[in-house]
């Protein structure tokens, strides 16, 4: 084989190697971006920074709200913070979340219990919902609270927004097709 046709050669099989590996690391997810993609909420960087880049940007407060994003604060192991988008309200303490990379690394969790464990029920800590134990974690992680998308309803119990539910479906049909 000749110089030139066998760095063609190789060159094909680089790209080839490299374009089915794209798969396996599109499985892949932070929370941050994850959480962007399914909630409308146009947020960048880590998740401990986006409490106060949502300031002035989007209403933030204490009350979970399907389709708000709840911030915690950066904690221990968690330098940088963690995001999860409601899905639902179960009660005044406990809801339903949806997230990326929590107890399986780069992994999309759907509708995982989060528990309001404050002594004032003003969710500025929670307890979340752990796979390696299958029950609620046994760490109190400290929370900022919830931003509200823009085109969400006020109230603790409403609905999520439909740009939530749409992306979310999306997104769930890339993480399928990607398996």
């Amino acid at each position: 084989m000749s110089g030139s046709i066998r760095t063609i050669f190789c060159a094909a099989v680089l790209a080839a190697s490299a374009i089915a590996a794209t798969p396996a690391m599109a499985q892949f997810w932070q929370c941050a971006p994850f959480a962007r993609s399914i909630s409308g909420i146009d947020i960048r960087g880590n998740a401990g920074t986006w409490w106060a880049q949502a300031e002035d940007r989007y209403d933030r407060g204490q009350l979970p709200q399907a389709g708000a994003v709840v911030v915690l604060k950066p904690y221990a192991d968690m330098r940088v913070g963690h995001v999860a988008m409601v899905s639902k309200i179960v009660s005044a303490r406990e809801v339903l979340v949806t997230h990326a990379n929590w107890s399986r690394r780069g992994q999309v969790e759907r509708n995982v219990r989060m528990v309001d464990v404050s002594d004032a029920g003003d969710w500025s800590q929670v307890r979340v919902w752990y796979a390696g134990s299958g029950d609620l974690g046994t760490t109190v992680y400290p929370a900022y609270g919830f931003i509200y998308a823009k085109d969400a309803p006020a109230g603790a119990d409403a609905p999520a927004p439909q740009v939530a539910s749409t992306r979310m479906a999306d997104v769930g049909a890339v993480i399928r097709a990607l398996r």
